[in-house]
C-alpha cells in the first residue's frame, strides 16, 4: 500500500511490525525496515494513523 504525502509516495508493507509517533514525524517498522515520514502539522500525522490503522 502506498502514502501520497505532499507529492511524496511512501509505501508500506504488511505487515506493520511497529509505529513510533513524536508530534509531526511518525515511522513505521514493516518488512523492507523503517521508515521515517515528516509531517508540518499534527492534523496531518494524525490522518497518517488513520489512514494506516484502517487498512
Amino acid at each position: 500500500m502506498s502514502y501520497t504525502y505532499k507529492g511524496t509516495v511512501y509505501s508500506i508493507k504488511s505487515p506493520i511490525n511497529s509505529i513510533s509517533v513524536n508530534k509531526h514525524n511518525v515511522v513505521v517498522n514493516d518488512q523492507n525496515g523503517s521508515k521515517l515520514i515528516k509531517f508540518n502539522n499534527v492534523t496531518d500525522s494524525k490522518c497518517f494513523l488513520e489512514w494506516v490503522y484502517q487498512v
